[in-house]
C-alpha cells in the first residue's frame, strides 16, 4: 500500500485557493506547472466524479472540501501497488510525481501571494528520470 501525501499551508484566503482548484485543467489554470510536465486534462470542471489525468496518469476526483478557518492544500495518493509497480512506483513514479506535485505547489503559493515564482531545482536522480522517460 502507498500513501503519500503533499500539503502546502497557504497565507490567503478559502476564496483564493478555491478560485485557484477551480481553473485546473483549464485555459486559465495557474496551479499546474504544464511547462515542466505533461497538461492535466479532466472530462469536465473539476468536481467529484471529474476523470482525467495526465501523461499516462489516470485518475479521478472522489472528494473536493474545505475547512473553514483554514487553508491548507492537499495532494493525497493512496494506492496499491501490484507487479512491476511493486518496483516502478519507488525506484522512478514516486520520485518524478513529488517533484511534480512539489511544482504544483509552488505555484499554488506564488498565485495566490501574488510572490514571484522561483522554480524548483530538482534532484539529479528526477532529472536522470525526465530524461530517460523523454526518449521513450
Amino acid at each position: 500500500m502507498v500513501l503519500n501525501i503533499h500539503a502546502r499551508d497557504l497565507h490567503t484566503s478559502r476564496d483564493a485557493v478555491g478560485a485557484l482548484l477551480d481553473y485546473l485543467a483549464s485555459d486559465q489554470d495557474l496551479l499546474w506547472p504544464r511547462d515542466r510536465w505533461p497538461a492535466m486534462r479532466f472530462d469536465r470542471p473539476l468536481q467529484v466524479g471529474a476523470v482525467g489525468g495526465h501523461g499516462p496518469i489516470r485518475y479521478r476526483v472522489e472528494k473536493k472540501d474545505s475547512a473553514p478557518g483554514m487553508v491548507r492544500l492537499e495532494h493525497r495518493l493512496s494506492m496499491r501497488v501490484s507487479g512491476v509497480a511493486r518496483l516502478s512506483w519507488p525506484l522512478m513514479f514516486r520520485w518524478l510525481h513529488d517533484a511534480l506535485i512539489e511544482d504544483a505547489l509552488d505555484r499554488a503559493e506564488a498565485a495566490v501571494t501574488l510572490r514571484l515564482l522561483h522554480e524548483r531545482h530538482w534532484s539529479l536522480w528526477v532529472r536522470f528520470l525526465r530524461r530517460v522517460a523523454s526518449r521513450q
